[in-house]
């Protein structure tokens, strides 16, 4: 009995210090991730990329260009590409898919290829894209503008951060944006700042979005096609939407009101008229987008364009999979307007399949009367 009670007590006092030591190592390792966390946070915060209410950008040259003319005809594409890393193979987080980082490196170049070829075989006069990366993690760093430019081009960022801490595994590091490109002349290009709705300190890591506006003189006269390149609020509780959508409305007007002639295009992340009775949401609880209705124009002669007959987006629950109808999920939130000196004489949605974006592009055809 006496022997048993040694060992026992020799047992006891041997788990004590091991349960000890233990301790001291858990305690050691939160110290370490506390710290790191720590750091990271504090690095983000100090990094906010902060822009300015207006800034004048930088305009890439790359090869001849000539002057919108008088009643010339135009072609207009825009285009969410999902920063070539949200195919027909994807899904996201954000949408009540799985993963984070979507592609890997050799999918990303097989979209961005894709996105190229079809812009190449388009061939429209006015290129505005959205969600174009130029450094980010999520698409190992490639600079997809030098890919992607048709002549003059112009890249502003919506989205910085130099390390995007959520979720797990974290996005990283983002540099992305909006980007217009087309083989005419741009003699000055500015990004106009958005309302946020995030507060600080998630504000830090979140989007700041913005209208990237082209100003293109028009031959022979002291007019301006006013280009703006939109991609409003996303994930947000609606009030985003509302705020940016009516600073787009009264910048459009003010511009419209000079003499000239306005096209705003992009992803507006809310349903043109019809677009819901067409495409029910059947899935409002992963992701519901705003609405767009006729109050949002700046008068009665101005327009929307877009085509209810295509998709122009699809939820990223899933990869796409157009046989599954319960589980799948389409939009039409992706399009232009239209001032009244600006005549629309077709658009369409291009049925891609969602091969190489979650957003199909819409091209219409225009003249500036």
């Amino acid at each position: 009995m006496i022997k048993y009670r040694h060992w026992e007590s020799v047992f006891k006092g041997d788990m004590q210090t091991a349960m000890k030591k233990f301790r001291n190592i858990l305690r050691t390792v939160l110290i370490v991730i506390g710290a790191v966390l720590l750091f990271v946070f504090v690095w983000v915060l100090a990094n906010e990329y902060v822009p300015m209410a207006i800034e004048e950008l930088p305009i890439e040259v790359d090869g001849d260009t000539s002057y919108v003319r008088p009643d010339q005809e135009l072609s207009v594409l825009t285009w969410n590409i999902g920063y070539c890393g949200l195919g027909a193979g994807s899904d996201f987080f954000m949408d009540g898919g799985k993963n984070v980082k979507s592609a890997d490196q050799d999918t990303v170049l097989k979209y961005m290829f894709g996105v190229k070829e079809f812009l190449r075989g388009e061939d429209p006069d006015l290129i505005m894209l959205q969600e174009v990366d130029t450094n980010s993690a999520r698409t190992y760093n490639i600079d997809q503008t030098k890919y992607l430019t048709a002549g003059e081009s112009v890249h502003a960022l919506n989205y910085s951060c130099v390390f995007v801490p959520f979720p797990i595994p974290p996005i990283g590091q983002v540099n992305s944006g909006l980007f217009t490109t087309t083989d005419l002349y741009i003699s000055s290009a500015e990004r106009i700042a958005l309302p946020c709705p995030f507060s600080w300190p998630v504000s830090a890591a979140n989007l700041k979005r913005c209208l990237l506006v082209s100003y293109l003189p028009i031959k022979d006269t002291n007019r301006q096609l006013v280009l703006v390149n939109l991609h409003l609020e996303a994930y947000d509780d609606g009030e985003g939407k509302i705020a940016q959508t009516k600073q787009l409305r009264e910048f459009i007007e003010l511009e419209y009101r000079k003499g000239n002639y306005v096209i705003a295009g992009g992803d507006f992340n809310q349903i043109f008229p019809g677009g819901l009775d067409k495409y029910p949401n059947n899935h409002a609880d992963l992701w519901s987008p705003g609405i767009l209705d006729e109050k949002v124009l700046p008068g009665e002669d101005w327009q929307f364009a877009y085509d209810l007959n295509t998709p122009s987006c699809r939820l990223l629950n899933q990869p796409y999979d157009p046989d599954d109808k319960e589980n799948t999920q389409y939009y039409v939130i992706d399009g232009f307007i239209l001032s009244p000196n600006v005549e629309l004489k077709n658009v369409r949605c291009v049925d891609l399949g969602f091969e190489n974006s979650d957003h199909n592009p819409v091209v219409m055809n225009v003249v500036l009367k």
